[in-house]
């Protein structure tokens, strides 16, 4: 059906120029515009999307929307807005059609996998069919579809909840990227819960600082929420303060969650068995359940989860009891296998904290040694990987040093900056082999931590990506 580009723009967005225009359908990609279709040229990292305003011409775009006026004239309108992709996000939200009326938003810089995963399964449990959306890719019931991006593109992720809504699918967890957020990928998005998890230092490729980073994050608190929505925060991290204003000064409902928190106050956690037993108050309620998960931080990510659900419509002590019946997301502190006594264990720890957490999280379980086999990445922040190797020997007792996704960058070298500060580490270059030297070093009471790629089934070395999967490698040593 035609769409006037003056309502697909809508509001502050409208422009001059667009008026009488009338577009079958919008794109970002000028390989994929059709004809009649209205091109937004967005800005990337390597250039600009109204370089392309001629190939689009070609292919029968309608309207060229963007935030840069092309060079020449391209011979069909041009409408300048002041931020295209935001315009882009509102638009594709318009022509995408209802969304899911139960949609809630997780960010921080760890947890928002098991978050989403665990705020599924709550719905689940109550009854309720619902969907998450990120990193692992899209998960209905016990259905995965993989992904690429964390946030999907704006187009995807509007069509995306969409089709949901017309699966009569009413409740979705997303994950909410620093990138997605700053790339406006979420704006259309009417949330009625978000949630704040922690932060820490990442993505310095792209933010530069953690200044930058951190208001990345804080701009789904400062402009993609209203008085309708609910703001769950951590309030176990520091950071959780400033997350919890900038939700107030919205106008927001904030339910803090966590030791000290006024709607969810963990009060105690005792390890029992591979699970950890919770006490606290609901609202000045005592609670208790058994958290079949270990690691403190998944007790933090299941009472943001609790906190979201209860939110989006699940009765508190519903939402509490669920938490006993969580099962972990794929790669997200994973037990994998075990040998003689021996525990293998996957997580997608690739950050200085994530890391840091994991080793103390695992130190309790392991009566023997604690070896861990991890990397990092290429093309990304080069500052954390000295970070890395000093957290690895301090706290393992044995630390081997591999290839996690080199890219472009020379993997030895990378190796070499993680090695710098990592004294007594053990390098081994071939992730395959290092993972097999590990299980084959692990004895009875020891444990096994592989980090770094958690779900991915892939490495990439140069430009290519090569399957590769730690799960299947680790199946393969244990001798399964």
């Amino acid at each position: 059906m035609p769409y006037s580009l003056v309502d697909v723009l809508g509001g502050a967005q409208s422009a001059k120029g667009a008026a009488g225009i009338a577009i079958t359908g919008l794109n970002a990609d000028s390989r994929l515009v059709g004809k009649g279709e209205a091109f937004f040229a967005l800005p990337g990292t390597r250039g600009h999307g109204v370089e392309y305003a001629h190939e689009v011409v070609g292919r029968g775009a309608a309207a060229i929307v963007t935030d840069t006026p092309p060079q020449a004239d391209p011979g069909i309108p041009v409408v300048i807005v002041p931020d295209v992709r935001a315009a882009y996000a509102h638009a594709a939200a318009f022509v995408s059609g209802p969304q899911p009326v139960h949609c809630v938003g997780v960010t921080g810089t760890n947890g928002k996998t098991s978050v989403v995963s665990f705020v599924r399964q709550i719905w689940a449990y109550a009854g309720m069919r619902g969907a998450s959306l990120g990193t692992l890719g899209l998960t209905v019931g016990d259905t995965l579809v993989p992904g690429e991006l964390t946030t999907p593109d704006a187009l995807t992720l509007h069509r995306t909840l969409a089709d949901l809504k017309a699966q009569g699918i009413d409740h979705v967890a997303i994950e909410a990227s620093s990138h997605g957020i700053d790339q406006r990928r979420l704006d259309g998005v009417k949330f009625q819960a978000v949630a704040f998890t922690n932060l820490y230092r990442d993505h310095l490729d792209y933010h530069h600082d953690i200044d930058s980073y951190r208001d990345a994050k804080l701009r789904l608190f400062r402009e993609l929420i209203d008085e309708t929505t609910t703001a769950v925060v951590n309030c176990e991290t520091e950071e959780g303060t400033t997350f919890m204003f900038t939700a107030l000064d919205r106008g927001a409902t904030v339910f803090t969650v966590g030791e000290g928190g006024a709607h969810i106050d963990v009060t105690e956690v005792t390890p029992e068995g591979r699970g950890q037993r919770i006490k606290g108050k609901l609202v000045g309620e005592d609670f208790e359940v058994l958290l079949p998960l270990v690691g403190r931080f998944q007790v933090s990510n299941a009472v943001v989860a609790a906190g979201l659900a209860m939110a989006s419509g699940v009765p508190n002590d519903v939402a509490i009891e669920a938490l006993g019946h969580l099962q972990g997301a794929k790669g997200r502190l994973e037990f994998v296998g075990s040998r003689d006594g021996g525990n293998v264990f996957i997580d997608y720890s690739h950050k200085p904290e994530a890391l840091k957490v994991v080793l103390e999280t695992l130190r309790p379980f392991t009566k023997g040694r604690l070896i861990v086999v991890f990397g990092c990445g290429g093309d990304r922040d080069r500052g954390k990987r000295p970070e890395m190797g000093k957290i690895a020997v301090d706290l393992a007792d044995l630390a081997i040093v591999t290839d996690d996704n080199p890219r472009t960058e020379d993997a030895a070298a990378i190796r070499a900056e993680i090695l710098a500060a990592a004294p007594g580490a053990l390098e081994i270059g071939d992730r395959a082999e290092a993972i097999g030297h590990a299980i084959a070093e692990m004895g009875p009471n020891d444990t096994v931590l592989v980090a770094g790629k958690g779900h991915e089934d892939y490495q990439i070395i140069g430009k290519t990506k090569h399957h590769f999967s730690d799960h299947e490698v680790v199946r393969s040593a244990l001798g399964e």
